[in-house]
């Protein structure tokens, strides 16, 4: 199965866990909420709800940024999306369309957002909380610090 194959397949899944999801609160799915989510479900970066409204408006002129905040909600309720505050102030969206696991490197001049996985920051973690037996729920990493292109110019 090519990417574009398996992309769509995960996009389907993650608009009918959506359907679900609205299903059970009593909600609709309605087109506006499918267009938001779809665009939303694809994004490839962190974006925060004003390039999440100009994105949407050039496919869907009508929809109006209220209901482009409010779908973010849903998709955030419905595990679908996951709202990260950085330094910047900005709230930012990413899919979370997986049960995976990445930290963030955060350019301070740029604001380039750089995700990355290391097994080996993973498991010294968890040796820390274990020698202070501690149990961790969850955690998230982020270094913040000047980019290649930053350092460079």
């Amino acid at each position: 199965m090519n990417s574009s194959h398996k992309s769509e397949d995960v996009l389907e899944d993650a608009l009918a866990r959506l359907s679900s999801y609205l299903e059970a609160q009593g909600l609709r799915t309605t087109r506006q909420r499918a267009a938001i989510a779809a665009i939303v479900l694809q994004l490839d970066r962190h974006a925060h709800v004003d390039e999440i409204y100009q994105a949407v408006r050039t496919k869907s002129p009508r929809i109006g940024y209220a209901t482009v905040y409010r779908t973010l909600k849903l998709l955030k309720e419905a595990n679908l999306v996951a709202e990260r505050h950085f330094d910047d102030g900005l709230t930012r969206y990413e899919p979370k369309l997986k049960d995976e696991h990445h930290d963030h490197l955060i350019c301070t001049v740029c604001n380039k957002i750089i995700e990355f996985e290391n097994n080996e920051i993973e498991r010294l973690q968890d040796l820390v909380a274990d020698s202070h037996g501690f149990v961790v729920d969850w955690h998230k990493h982020e270094i913040y610090g000047r980019c290649r292109a930053c350092i460079a110019s």
